[in-house]
């Protein structure tokens, strides 16, 4: 198998058939070796029926429907266990990341390199909230990351199989692939597109699941909160004996206590900087709590080949 496509799906049931359309001309070259690997994240709508439908369409499409509703980075993650191809084309359903700069991808890879992003020089039919959220997003993550991740990029890329068998053999459970493939290393090269609003459908990802993802990368790729909760109560610290000097100063010389604003102040002060202390140090520990029960990531409920070769690894 020469190329694979994964593609994770929810409660997508307007947008299957349109995707496997342009993914069936996309895919024209390498048709007699390639995959589309549709996997059904838990949809409670007629996604996995469409996902069907599809494959008597194109022989080409490969269907997978998890158990339950695990999240987008676990479908994906299945989908690219089961894959098979040399090369591997991820893209969402929703067809905002255009499928057809498979073949510019195609391009650079045949020029050595082992992960084509995509990177969005523009968002259409996004709110200036969602545009700000993202800017300031990636721009934080790389500040607060030990390692470089590719600005205004997604999970819309094309990867060698190397570089994919360097990932699934990362065995986290909170998992952030664009970081992983980031992680990795080997060589890597982004591609400009304008990404398109969204037509069919609604967005699968609110902001909770934005705040989520971003608490995932962080934690997942550096120690630096850690580091900055030790750098704050040093900051406490000097505080407090700012305030101890100001203090005594003003029994002394004023023959007076310091007034209830001050009190008051110090008070909210360190009590929320213990918050926050604790607060990080709590997104660390139930990271590691998730990782110790050593849960698999998945199960697979149903699937269209049986020669799907998916594999529910146990994460040691």
């Amino acid at each position: 198998m020469f190329l694979s496509v994964v593609v994770p799906c929810m409660n997508e049931q307007e947008s299957i058939a349109g995707l496997v359309a342009r993914l069936m001309l996309v895919i024209e070259p390498y048709k007699d070796r390639a995959e589309i690997i549709l996997v059904d994240d838990g949809s409670k709508d007629d996604t996995w029926n469409e996902i069907k439908q599809a494959q008597d369409i194109c022989p080409q499409v490969k269907g997978i429907r998890m158990s339950s509703n695990r999240g987008h980075q676990i479908a994906l993650t299945a989908g690219l266990e089961a894959a098979q191809g040399l090369r591997i084309f991820m893209l969402d359903a929703d067809l905002q990341d255009p499928p057809e700069l498979l073949q510019d991808m195609m391009i650079m890879m045949d020029r050595g390199y082992d992960v084509v992003y995509g990177r969005r020089a523009e968002r259409q039919g996004e709110t200036v909230f969602k545009r700000a959220s993202a800017y300031a997003f990636y721009r934080f993550l790389n500040l607060m990351s030990d390692v470089e991740i590719p600005r205004d990029t997604g999970d819309f890329r094309l990867v060698t199989r190397r570089a994919l068998d360097a990932v699934l053999a990362m065995p986290e459970k909170s998992r952030f692939l664009r970081g992983m493939f980031a992680w990795v290393g080997f060589r890597q090269i982004g591609i400009e597109y304008n990404r398109a609003g969204r037509e069919l459908g609604e967005t699968k990802y609110p902001l909770s699941k934005m705040i989520g993802l971003a608490m995932d990368a962080m934690t997942a790729f550096s120690t630096k909160p850690l580091r900055l909760a030790t750098r704050l109560s040093f900051v406490s610290f000097g505080v407090a004996g700012l305030m101890m000097v100001y203090v005594l100063h003003s029994l002394i010389v004023y023959q007076t206590a310091p007034g209830w604003a001050s009190v008051v102040m110090a008070i909210s002060a360190f009590s929320g900087v213990q918050l926050l202390t604790l607060g990080i140090l709590g997104e660390y520990i139930g990271r590691l709590y998730v990782e110790a029960k050593a849960r698999p990531l998945y199960f697979i409920a149903e699937q269209t080949d049986a020669d799907v070769p998916v594999v529910t690894r146990k994460r040691a």
